[in-house]
């Protein structure tokens, strides 16, 4: 069922106007005793998602007694960053989902429907893993918030993701992500509808539809001097996520005219402190970028390559090296095939040998970065030249050179 479905390409919504209309839709639902709320981490920090979660504490008060924000494979939030987002909601109702050993299994997704919607790329089951609060929790409500937004590994971010990946385990996040990888970027990124979308599908209709789970989903647009909330679509099935990915779709997409031979990426510090996450710099703009560019990659917060010890030390194992070669040491090596997520980061994080990517950290050295496959530069002299303080998103002129500059990956996809 549709609660609420407000928003356009020209709508500009305020902190009063979700207020309103997510309370209207709370009213909708009657009562709860017990509710959990799972919105994302920081790293989603612009998909007002912390309001949404403030908004839901103020109406519902001692009965929201828990907060799981679904951070998937990402390091637990800090009291700084849950302050930063959350603003006064009280700290003691978060709780950490550890995605390694805190879930159950509610099911398996048969390996010959991985088959069908791979097109035979991969025949594995696929397990529809969830943190044990959320299958063991007997909530009344679980409020699921969140930002739909293209993802690299599920063409449009949020909806039953949220759940099965953001609150998922090593199993399930590592082959989703695989699948995905594998089936290929460019032919998901945008789309809301795509094989790794179809399985999560297939398994909460099969195996979650016991769960009280009602999504509320936001659609922000990056603006010239402030983000823009698009809209805001709250149900308990796939019509609002479609509503959302629809206005997702007009309003974050941008098609350029022609590849960029030169585009300037910024990682906001506060948000990446990782390639693993901070590579979205890649996977926002690679079908955007031409044959023999380059993109360069502000990260003054990035001081590690995964925020897991263990990926980490895959990354800078194999590098981003491009899809056959990961794919080979996919086979080869058991390290790698038992942590599936890595192998499909890899993939996304790669050129795939078409244009030049030169990394410019705040916390790791030139020997490092050029030991993953990426070039090198000194963050401080590409912070001189290409200062974020005076570029406009877009085109911009630097001495006589054309380059794209991007303030924000995570709030669009870019394609030539």
């Amino acid at each position: 069922m549709l609660y609420c479905s407000s928003g356009s390409e020209n709508a500009k919504l305020s902190g009063r106007d979700l207020r309103s209309a997510l309370f209207e839709a709370l009213d909708m639902l009657g009562a709860c005793k017990r509710v959990l709320v799972v919105p994302p981490d920081n790293t989603r920090f612009y998909s007002r998602a912390g309001e949404l979660t403030r908004f839901a504490w103020e109406y519902y008060g001692d009965k929201l007694t828990d907060i799981l924000p679904a951070l998937g494979t990402h390091n637990p939030m800090t009291e700084t960053e849950i302050k930063r987002m959350f603003g006064d909601v009280p700290s003691d109702l978060f709780r950490v989902h550890n995605w390694r050993e805190d879930i159950t299994a509610l099911g398996r997704v048969p390996s010959s429907y991985i088959s069908e919607v791979s097109g035979g790329r991969l025949n594995f089951d696929w397990p529809a893993q969830v943190n044990k609060l959320i299958s063991e929790g007997d909530f009344g409500l679980i409020l699921s918030i969140g930002q739909v937004v293209p993802h690299e590994v599920i063409g449009m971010a949020n909806y039953n993701k949220n759940i099965f990946v953001g609150t998922g385990g090593a199993e399930g996040i590592n082959k989703s992500h695989y699948l995905g990888a594998v089936y290929g970027m460019e032919q998901i990124m945008g789309r809301a509808d795509n094989p790794v979308r179809s399985v999560l599908n297939y398994a909460s209709e099969n195996f979650a539809r016991h769960l009280p789970v009602v999504y509320a989903h936001t659609v922000i647009e990056a603006g010239e001097n402030e983000n823009i909330t698009r809209g805001l679509f709250i149900g308990d099935d796939a019509e609002c996520f479609h509503k959302a990915a629809e206005l997702s779709e007009k309003v974050n997409v941008t098609q350029l005219e022609r590849p960029l031979k030169k585009a300037v990426v910024l990682l906001e510090a506060d948000e990446y402190k990782s390639t693993w996450l901070g590579n979205k710099a890649i996977y926002r703009t690679r079908m955007a970028m031409a044959d023999g560019g380059e993109l360069i990659i502000l990260a003054p917060g990035v001081k590690e390559f995964g925020e897991d010890k263990q990926i980490d030390h895959l990354i800078r194992k194999y590098g981003y090296t491009g899809t056959p070669d990961v794919l080979e040491n996919t086979k080869k090596n058991s390290d790698l095939s038992d942590n599936l997520s890595a192998a499909a980061h890899l993939i996304h994080g790669s050129s795939e040998g078409r244009f030049n990517i030169t990394y410019c950290p705040g916390g790791l050295t030139r020997e490092e970065i050029e030991s993953v496959n990426f070039r090198y530069a000194d963050l401080d002299e590409m912070m001189e030249k290409y200062n974020p303080d005076e570029l406009n998103d877009g085109f911009n002129n630097i001495d006589g050179e054309d380059i794209y500059y991007i303030s924000n990956p995570g709030l669009g996809l870019w394609k030539s």
